[in-house]
């Protein structure tokens, strides 16, 4: 019976990645570390800035405005500069990620009803924190204008603008982080398990017994996709429930539409790694051909810059790329409860690349046996 056949090719690839037990170790260990580290460690926030100002002015509202600034938490030490020379040093010796200069006229000019002026200094090398305290300077300096003669008055007038955020209210970056590193992890295990699996049967020599067993192609290629996706749903349940229970990150979506992207997203992804083993003569060919595409997946999938903003010719490269529309799943299930039609829509790439990807590689195996 062919499904005896192909049990018996899903234990032995099972057994092959299992029985050792620092490839146990590996396949385990690693993961949860990586998702635990990078959790923490992957933030889009800025925080522990050094800062350095140089005062001019000895005024009231210029004290007002450096305690402003020190009672943020986002700074972490405020040093003065007593000269211009000693600002442009500081951030040449990156001791300082920014610097803020107050003119000698500043109180003076806040009291006549004048505009105030402050100068921001930033370190350009830093281009991403640089903009992120650029802005949190921005509001300190708005809450203090408020509050200044002038700006009691035009705000008694004004407008008043209240900002929501939808879907994560307090901007809790492991909200965001956590459901991509669900994604991301799940690709590289999953790259690099199928991508070994072909090559290693071929330094082991067992690819030629593989090759004359009763086992036909589609079969073969069922054996060595069914095991990798096996233990990429494994590692997703675990990420689900550290996600859920360890980091708090709210999941409002269902778990079934979760769980049968998963599916398609895996198929994907071990469609290209047994296409990359199949390529491959060596398990060292296999791991540099794995991170040939998983570096590009990773810059190219929307997971730390939006796709929207790269270049016009650049976009259509992510289209080949599962993990750009299992990220726009797995935050959405997690965040807003994305709807069935989405879902579906994401989920039909993911099935096209499957099936490019596994015929590609069902291919390469008739090619072998041949």
């Amino acid at each position: 019976m062919w499904w005896a056949r192909l049990k018996a090719l899903i234990v032995k690839e099972l057994l092959a990645v299992l029985r050792d037990p620092k490839g146990r170790t590996i396949l385990i260990a690693p993961p949860i570390i990586q998702l635990l580290v990078f959790s923490y460690a992957a933030t889009l926030e800025v925080k522990n800035v050094d800062l350095i100002v140089l005062n001019r002015d000895a005024g009231h509202w210029s004290q007002e405005l450096v305690q402003e600034i020190g009672g943020s938490p986002t700074f972490r030490t405020i040093s003065f500069a007593l000269s211009p020379g000693e600002v442009r040093q500081a951030i040449d010796a990156q001791r300082a990620l920014a610097a803020i200069e107050i003119g000698p006229g500043f109180s003076r000019d806040i009291e006549a009803g004048r505009p105030a002026k402050v100068q921001v200094i930033l370190d350009g090398r830093r281009s991403n924190a640089s903009q992120i305290v650029s802005g949190y300077l921005g509001r300190i300096v708005g809450t203090l204008a408020a509050r200044t003669p002038a700006g009691e008055r035009a705000v008694s007038d004004a407008v008043r603008v209240e900002a929501r955020n939808w879907f994560n209210p307090n901007l809790t970056y492991q909200w965001f982080m956590v459901p991509n590193l669900v994604a991301s992890i799940a690709l590289l295990i999953g790259l690099i398990v199928t991508a070994l699996s072909v090559a290693r049967e071929r330094e082991l020599g067992t690819f030629d017994q593989l090759i004359v067993s009763p086992l036909r192609t589609h079969e073969i290629l069922l054996g060595k996709l069914i095991p990798p996706m096996m233990i990429g749903l494994f590692h997703i349940t675990i990420y689900i429930l550290a996600a859920v229970f360890i980091f708090g990150v709210p999941l409002r979506g269902s778990l079934f539409l979760l769980y049968g992207s998963a599916v398609f997203y895996l198929a994907a992804v071990v469609g290209i790694g047994l296409f990359i083993s199949a390529l491959s003569m060596t398990q060292q060919q296999a791991i540099l051909g794995a991170f040939l595409f998983m570096v590009p997946a990773m810059l190219l999938s929307g997971f730390a810059t939006p796709i929207e903003n790269m270049p016009g010719w650049l976009q259509p490269v992510t289209f080949i790329n599962p993990l750009c529309y299992f990220l726009v799943i797995v935050k959405g299930v997690f965040l807003k409860d994305l709807p069935l039609a989405e879902v579906a829509r994401q989920t039909a790439p993911l099935c096209l690349i499957a099936l490019v990807t596994l015929s590609a590689a069902a291919w390469l195996f008739r090619r072998r046996l041949e």
